[in-house]
């Protein structure tokens, strides 16, 4: 790749006559300019760490307490119980400055100590998880106080990072009760002579070395804020050698039967803004919780959202952050760009953003050799691109070109491809849309970003995103606000559909330049990351399945959790594939508490076990109905129970970190920690829905997002609930076990499986849409549909 020109501030002759300074006062202007724009965000900072700091008071509340003491002094009278006066006889001033300095001092002191209370209130109020246990409309008395007071406390509209110091630490178990959680969580997925060879390891391990494992994680309990996330980041994510697209970055998809404009250049234009405009509100921490809602969630995970990539390392890669940028980095056939998007402290407009797109895409030079392909190092095994890394990246252009693409606040594709539920086989082209998004060629996006976004030729577009830094709800409420602004934007017809009307000052403002990278002789190592890429990618299947016979509107008439209603249709489904039961993984967030991040929601239990069993051997309705209710609830339980930090893997997993640590090997942990988990499912939460109003436009629905599989021989399957009538499924699977296909075979196949008895057909998606679908009721109990008749 070819050095672009830069522009500079001044320019220089010698002559006989001496030094002729050029001086370019354009140049200056907008250097002083982002030097205000630099400023403004370093006060800006220090403002909101003061807000911040003093919550749940606010700054000016320090004046009021300074005002009363002095008041009550006036009136002769010392509220201080004689501090004050002990004060004055440590300064050096009057009597009347005495006096003045030394009240002030004490009411400084006492509205540090009313915060602190204050803060410790409000941790203790949110330490409180008994509501989330309590039948739905039957509130206890308890719950009746605490929600005022919770409102009371955070009546104060609160910064992003306002709560952080408030909410509780994630707690320890007990270890008999993990142990027993874990025990009965496996029961129906043993016999009777496995069952008792865990059970005897499991009393050993809690009798023995359980116990001082367990005093080991107190004390980081005690010293760290979250005993479990940061081993979970290191040891789960940055410590994996192998390739993480597709094992580890997952994806987010556009509107499903809404492309807000066909041009490439406008619709990434008005993305990279959007997203632009979003950061700008984590950096002033603008962002609200949801609405509705009365209890924060932690926001640590907003902190590494932009600014941020994965560096590979030979033993572990490291997450690197930097405070700001103002450029991001674009590719495009084979080459690299840096994009500034930003013009002497001012954010660029949509239509100037997307006049140097369009620049970007008219360029027809061709890549150089070792450029076009780079990518495919983040894409494959980490040692050998930690290895490149420090071999031909360590100074030089290649350094410089490497830190753009690193230090940018995201990385942009712009494929060449079209994509979306389109043309006469809508179906298969969403599951290529699918696939494009999960790993796409292998070598265009750059998967070490916290977030890369692809703009398509149609327009269309989706995102993928490295995981280490955050997990889905984080990357699901950042796309939800970015596909709200670009619905509103075409609802409110502010949306342009071309660069016709684009006013750009001079064309020496050229806001893109070209980086450069490799040599011909250095891309060895390149060809080998993509092979090792492309053969992960050409086995991994994807169907996404948009459900939309009935949604959480008809199951919730029924009384029953919808996520419940899904997971035991997925259950069943699987059971109908495999012929038997799996250990199940449901992801569940512990934000709850302070740096919390996932625990896992073992779903598979006796309960549902026991519906399915009576439901495939032909059991009465009332019979299926009375075992589907305990199901559910028993759900709903396991849930509550993993929000609240009484989860089971999180707790033994930093058990076996620290036997590791402490070099004792436990057999039980050992055999439980390489489980493998054949069904991994995921719910996207739409945490949003003010901002998309489907009732007047139903077409403006998201197809959430989805993963690899897990397990070689196992599904991925992601769902969002979308509205009250609807319901995505994202599946994975890999073709190279025979026991696993994502997609659907033939229509005939499903047009039977709906209507009949299970078949022999191996098609996971299949057997979902035979569980879940109304249309087709059997005469006898032979699916879920029956649950949800009137």
């Amino acid at each position: 790749m070819a050095e672009a020109h830069q522009a500079v501030a001044f320019q220089f002759t010698i002559t006989p006559e001496g030094i002729d300074l050029q001086l370019s006062y354009q140049a200056l202007n907008q250097i002083y300019l982002s030097g205000v724009r630099s400023w403004k965000k370093r006060v800006s900072r220090v403002r909101n760490s003061l807000i911040k700091g003093v919550y749940p008071a606010s700054p000016s509340s320090w004046l009021f307490v300074a005002i009363g003491i002095l008041a009550t002094m006036y009136m002769q009278s010392d509220p201080s119980m004689g501090l004050i006066t002990k004060i004055q006889q440590h300064l050096p001033l009057s009597a009347q400055g005495q006096t003045m300095v030394s009240a002030l001092v004490f009411s400084t002191l006492l509205w540090l100590s009313l915060i602190l209370a204050l803060r410790f209130c409000l941790k203790l109020l949110l330490s409180y998880h008994q509501w989330m246990f309590e039948k739905h409309g039957r509130m206890s008395n308890t719950t009746k106080v605490w929600v005022p007071l919770v409102r009371l406390l955070s009546s104060r509209k609160p910064l992003l990072y306002s709560y952080q110091s408030s909410l509780p630490h994630l707690p320890v178990p007990a270890i008999q009760d993990t142990v027993s959680r874990y025990l009965e969580s496996v029961r129906p997925l043993l016999t009777d002579p496995e069952f008792k060879r865990m059970s005897d390891l499991a009393n050993e391990f809690e009798s023995n070395l359980g116990n001082r494992l367990q005093r080991y994680l107190k004390l980081k309990a005690l010293w760290a804020t979250n005993y479990v996330s940061d081993w979970w980041e290191e040891y789960v994510y940055l410590r994996s050698r192998g390739p993480i697209m597709v094992n580890s970055n997952y994806y987010g998809m556009d509107f499903l039967y809404v492309t807000p404009t066909s041009v490439q250049a406008a619709r990434a234009g008005n993305t990279i803004t959007a997203l632009l405009l979003y950061r700008r509100k984590v950096n002033r921490e603008e962002l609200n919780r949801v609405p509705g809602t009365v209890i924060p969630l932690c926001a640590a995970q907003c902190e590494r959202m932009f600014n941020t990539t994965r560096t590979p390392g030979v033993e572990t890669d490291v997450l690197q952050h930097w405070l700001d940028s103002e450029f991001v980095a674009v590719y495009h056939r084979g080459r690299y760009f840096r994009l500034w998007v930003y013009r002497a402290g001012r954010l660029l407009s949509p239509r100037e953003i997307e006049d140097q797109i369009q620049r970007i895409l008219d360029d027809a030079s061709p890549p150089l050799p070792g450029e076009e392909k780079l990518g495919a190092l983040t894409a494959g095994d980490r040692i050998p691109w930690a290895q490149m890394r420090k071999q031909y990246f360590s100074s030089g252009v290649n350094k410089r070109s490497l830190d753009i693409i690193e230090r940018a606040a995201f990385f942009v594709t712009l494929d060449d491809e079209e994509q979306g539920m389109r043309g006469d086989d809508p179906e298969g082209n969403l599951d290529r849309y699918a696939k494009s998004l999960l790993h796409g060629k292998c070598y265009d996006r750059w998967f070490d970003k916290s977030f890369s976004v692809v703009i398509y030729k149609n327009g269309k577009s989706g995102l993928n995103a490295e995981h280490s830094w955050a997990d889905a709800p984080t990357v699901a409420h950042l796309w939800e606000v970015i596909l709200g602004l670009i619905s509103e934007f075409v609802l409110t017809c502010i949306y342009h559909t071309g660069i016709a009307q684009l006013q750009v000052e001079s064309s020496r403002w050229s806001q893109f330049q070209e980086l450069a990278v490799l040599k011909e002789s250095d891309c060895a190592q390149v060809s080998s990351s993509l092979a090792v890429a492309q053969a992960l990618a050409d086995d991994v299947d994807c169907h996404v399945f948009p459900f939309r016979e009935f949604g959480k509107g008809r199951i919730k008439k029924c009384r029953v959790s919808p996520d419940a209603f899904i997971q035991i249709s997925l259950q069943l489904a699987y059971y109908r594939d495999r012929g038997g039961f799996c250990l199940t993984y449901e992801a569940s967030m512990t934000r709850l508490f302070r740096e919390g991040r996932t625990e896992t929601v073992r779903s598979c239990s006796n309960e549902s076990c026991a519906f399915i069993t009576a439901l495939e051997s032909g059991e009465t309705e009332e019979e299926c109905r009375r075992l589907f209710q305990l199901a559910s609830e028993r759900h709903q339980n396991l849930y509550r129970m993993a929000m609240t930090g009484a989860g089971i893997d999180r707790h033994l997993f930093c058990l076996y970190v620290v036997s590791k640590y402490l070099g004792v090997e436990s057999p039980f942990l050992k055999e439980v920690l390489s489980e493998p988990w054949r069904l991994s499912t995921s719910q996207t939460p739409v945490q949003q829905m003010n901002l998309f109003d489907l009732k007047n436009h139903p077409d403006f629905i998201s197809l959430g997002g989805g993963f690899g599989p897990v397990a070689d021989d196992g599904y991925g399957v992601s769902y969002i609930i979308v509205g009250e009538d609807m319901v995505n499924f994202h599946v994975s699977s890999k073709y190279s076990c025979s026991q696993t296909v994502s997609n659907v075979s033939s229509v005939d196949d499903l047009l039977y499986l709906l209507s009949c008895s299970p078949t022999p057909c191996n098609t996971f998606v299949n057997k979902i849409f035979y569980c879940v679908n109304p249309a087709y009721r059997p005469k006898k109990p032979g699916c879920l549909s029956w649950l949800c008749q009137s």
